[in-house]
Parts: structure tokens; sequence; C-alpha cells
């Protein structure tokens, strides 16, 4: 475990660490206060990129949890930021919901499945196979492969989904070509969202509950890394990792101590 420097910048992962399967996790309500009185600049980041802002923090304050929207910062929104900074005014042909589209559309996109420059392929409850074939056909004609994170599967009351990840694969296997992700664990989502927030690495601590996507990303990105056992990693596997967090804890409610006052 390092050293802990003075920290003035949160980032926060959403699933696992805030809520678990739609609950709050136990102490988040007091975390997220603390925090939004304190006046630190703070960010929760998800690769989730079904929901808009607006639309998670409405499903957080459902959960009891006060995070206003510009607070939220999405794989669909870093997809946007993307593309937008790569080929300004182009266009793509887009497999997800309305986070995604809303994203793209306000970075000036437009989506078309007739020579697009890219294929985005983003999180949806229902993947449908013509789409899929459609972006195989895009890619095999010269369209780029993006994809908003590598997650393999998400999480439901019935078990599992296929998420972004293992269509991705199918996709890959169908055309050769690899997506390049823009998620989490690609540090870039993270440097994206401390840019919003004016922070700095060496003052910001990232909360993750997955040591091979938050924490990972973290400590690429330079930052203080914090792993929660609440969601995915537990105790024991971590070292079975080559690398470790910063500090480890039960959940975020043992982080309230933490959280200085802006100015202190």
């Amino acid at each position: 475990m390092t050293e802990r420097k003075r920290i003035d910048f949160w980032l926060s992962d959403m699933d696992g660490v805030l809520v678990h399967e739609g609950r709050p996790v136990p102490g988040a309500d007091a975390f997220v206060k603390r925090l939004g009185e304190s006046g630190k600049p703070f960010r929760v980041l998800t690769n989730n990129s079904i929901y808009t802002q607006r639309d998670l923090s409405v499903r957080l304050a459902a959960a009891g949890l006060d995070v206003p929207a510009e607070s939220i910062y999405t794989s669909a929104l870093a997809t946007a930021q993307f593309l937008e900074d790569q080929r300004p005014g182009g266009s793509a042909f887009v497999i997800g919901e309305a986070g995604l589209t809303t994203a793209l559309h306000a970075a000036g996109y437009v989506l078309t499945d007739l020579g697009p420059d890219y294929v985005v392929l983003g999180e949806t409850r229902t993947y449908s196979f013509t789409q899929i074939t459609r972006a195989i056909r895009l890619i095999e004609g010269g369209a780029r492969f993006i994809a908003t994170n590598p997650d393999p599967v998400g999480p439901s009351t019935e078990g599992s989904l296929p998420a972004c990840g293992a269509v991705a694969a199918m996709i890959t296997r169908a055309t050769g070509v690899h997506p390049y992700f823009v998620g989490k664990p690609n540090p870039r989502m993270m440097r994206s969202a401390l840019n919003e927030i004016g922070g700095h690495s060496e003052t910001t601590a990232m909360i993750g509950d997955r040591m091979d996507t938050d924490i990972v990303c973290g400590m690429e990105a330079g930052l203080f890394t914090i792993l929660v056992l609440t969601g995915v990693t537990q105790r024991h596997e971590v070292d079975r990792f080559p690398y470790r967090p910063s500090l480890i804890v039960d959940s975020v409610a043992d982080l309230a101590d933490l959280i200085e006052p802006a100015g202190d």
C-alpha cells in the first residue's frame, strides 16, 4: 500500500461501489452526501452506455443517492468525445441505446448506415442479429470499429447478460478487425473525466470494485486507487494481480473521513 496523499479530486465507479443490483451499498448515501458537502470536485464513472447522465441521476436518486447529472461520466460520453477529437463532424452506424446516440448527436455526429466513418458498438439489452450483421458488413467495407467498453457480461436480476465486449468479440471473429475500446480500463476515460473537473493525477483518488478495470485504469492514469470489497474483486483475489491498489477498504462507508472540506 502506498502512503496516502492529500485528495482534492474524487472519481468513483458506480456499480459495485455506490449501488449493487440497483440497491445502495450500505453507507454510500453518507459518502455521497459528505462528498457533495465538501465542495471537492468529483465524477461518478460508469462503463454503462445505455443511459444518459440524467437517466442515471434519476436511477441513483431512486436508490437514495443524490448525484447531479453533471457529476456522472459514462463510456458513451467518453466515446463521443473521442470521436469528436478524432474526426469532427463524422458519421457512425451505432448499436446502442439513448445514452450513446444522445452523446454522439451532441458531438455533432450523423448516425447512418450509409458509408459511415465508424461502427460504434455500445450496450443494449436487445442486441439485434440484423444490426450485428449490418455492422460486420460495414466494417468489411472499411468502417472503423469502436466499442464503448470491453465488459463481456452485465448483471441482471435473472443473471448475466452478454455485454459489449462479448458482442465485439463476435464481430471481430467475423471480420478479423479488433475494436478500439474507449471505456475502462482505457485510462483515456479517466483522464477525460479529470479534465472535466480540472483535476491532477497526483491529488485524485479513484474508487472501484474491480482490479481488472477500475484499479488498473486508475493506476495507469497515475491516481491514488482505492479498492472496495462490495463488488466483483474480493480480498483474497488481490494477490493474483501483478499490481496493487493504494488502499483496500470494505466499502465506501469507510472513506467518509478521508473527504476533507475544500480549502482545508
